[in-house]
């Protein structure tokens, strides 16, 4: 691990530029760092990498916290839950882990997705998690019940990325099928299995009682993005058909979605 200094100048409302500066550097033997995220709370952050490990940093002493290695294959995906002592990983394996960091252990593994998993995510508000894969499908897990509460399909080729709104209960998601899609998931709510209490940690009260690593699948209900009696989830719009989108950000203040791409747009 390297420290060094680094600045860019950045635009903000009020000022014409800013001085960001880069203090620290962490570097691994691992070939390619896959994903990361901020703890909401402390100064960790974790980097899932292509060696299957997951690395817990604190980045104000610069020091390694701990790792987590039981993914079999490349991480592509880790978050942290906002609340719980809780993140997610998902794996080039085809399982996403639950974890909990204090105790250091994997609490379950979620499994149904056939091919690579590019992105996982809790949400703010109810105890779900978001993932997307190379199988070209979207699926939102109730992670208290251990179950797979809707697939959302829609989407022909790898889907990259996909992410909760933070305030409305939408779903965008980028795909190398050259669109970006919004999905309408208020209708998840009513549905057996989606909504428990909101974000109660698993295991909270019970720990000794939860396996090291009980793996839970179910045979969901498959439906159309445009099957609107279905009551699920609804293809709300198609933001546009230009590059391979690899991204999205949801921005929490305006009717914003941030993309990234593979082509030259």
């Amino acid at each position: 691990m390297t420290a060094r200094k680094r600045s860019v100048c950045v635009g903000e409302p009020g000022c014409f530029a800013e001085c960001v500066i880069m203090l620290t550097k962490f570097e691994t033997k691992s070939a390619r760092v896959k994903g990361l995220s901020f703890h909401p709370k402390r100064p960790w952050i974790l980097v899932s990498l292509h060696s299957g490990i997951i690395q817990l940093w604190d980045y104000r002493m610069r020091t390694s916290v701990e790792k987590f290695d039981e993914h079999e294959g490349p991480v592509r995906a880790v978050c942290f839950h906002q609340q719980q002592p809780l993140f997610v990983s998902g794996g080039d394996d085809y399982k996403i882990k639950v974890w909990n960091y204090k105790l250091r252990r994997c609490l379950f593994t979620l499994l149904g997705h056939l091919d690579y998993i590019r992105t996982t995510e809790f949400h703010q508000e109810y105890p779900w998690i978001l993932s997307a894969s190379d199988d070209q499908t979207i699926r939102i897990w109730n992670w208290q019940s251990r179950s797979c509460v809707s697939i959302l399909t829609g989407h022909n080729h790898y889907v990259m990325c996909a992410r909760f709104h933070p305030t409305q209960d939408l779903i965008v998601s980028a795909s190398l099928d050259s669109t970006v899609r919004v999905w309408d998931i208020s209708g998840i709510q009513g549905k057996p299995g989606g909504l428990r209490k909101k974000n109660v940690s698993p295991g909270m009260g019970r720990l000794g009682g939860i396996p090291d690593d009980s793996q839970h699948t179910r045979n969901p209900e498959l439906f159309s993005p445009g099957d609107a009696t279905a009551g699920e989830a609804v293809a709300h719009g198609m933001i546009a058909r230009l590059g391979k989108w690899t991204h999205v950000v949801v921005t929490t203040t305006m009717c914003l979605v941030l993309c990234s791409t593979r082509g030259r747009n």
